[in-house]
């Protein structure tokens, strides 16, 4: 099962899009994804591979393909388990897969992988469950990869209406060194902004002063303009 989609994905491999994919996610010496391979597939034909094998693969199995050293293997098992979670029904299968994710979370470290997953597995999960911890525990973690699952995976609770966790987590993590989280941060505050522009402004009248630059910008990317450079220009009291 493995070979199968590892060929499927080969067939599909683009030789313009192998020579980019390290450049654009970073991959090369002393870049945060240093090492990373690439065969040049697509989003679209990996999500189509996905799709025919989410029910034909185990956990087990998929854990092998997981486990690649090349990126669109890693991504297309995690569009399999994503459909693997959204399709069940069963709440210990569930909890299962939600398991599996933290066992593997050490080959989820890039910003696509973690940015197209998380918040549908991880975010959901705690959410229906009302238990966050999950998602607080890793955001304590030194890992830059388990800091952004945290706060990207508010996007579900942010979906919903809840705000108080993606606050919590963007406090926590404000000043974090990396401008991955910079974005992380920012693009989560301005999904909130979206459902509720008044708790955007709320927020950012505490912390925009301190935010790093990025952040700020991602967060008021859909305000109005003359409201954008007040908060650029440093003129909100």
């Amino acid at each position: 099962m493995i070979d199968e989609i590892k060929s499927a994905l080969q067939e599909l491999s683009i030789i313009k899009k192998k020579e980019f994919l390290p450049k654009f996610f970073k991959a090369g010496k002393g870049e945060y994804a240093e090492g990373d391979q690439f065969i040049g597939v697509t989003v679209p034909d990996q999500r189509k591979v996905a799709k025919e094998y989410w029910n034909k693969i185990s956990l087990t199995e998929l854990g092998e393909l997981l486990s690649s050293p090349i990126h669109e293997h890693r991504h297309c098992a995690l569009f399999i388990l994503v459909s693997k979670f959204e399709k069940s029904t069963n709440h210990e299968e569930k909890k299962e897969i939600v398991g599996f994710y933290l066992e593997n979370k050490k080959q989820i470290n890039n910003w696509d992988l973690v940015d197209t997953s998380c918040y549908k597995i991880l975010g959901r999960y705690c959410f229906e469950n009302q238990d966050d911890s999950i998602l607080i525990n890793l955001s304590d973690e030194e890992n830059l990869w388990s800091k952004r699952i945290a706060v990207v995976s508010t996007m579900f609770h942010v979906k919903k209406g809840s705000f108080d966790l993606l606050k919590k987590l963007a406090i926590k993590n404000l000043n974090h060194e990396h401008d991955i989280m910079h974005k992380a941060n920012g693009w989560l505050l301005r999904e909130m902004g979206k459902k509720d522009e008044q708790q955007l402004l709320d927020f950012l009248n505490l912390h925009y002063q301190i935010m790093p630059r990025t952040s700020l910008r991602y967060a008021i990317e859909r305000l109005d303009e003359n409201l954008r450079q007040d908060y650029l220009k440093g003129r909100i009291k």
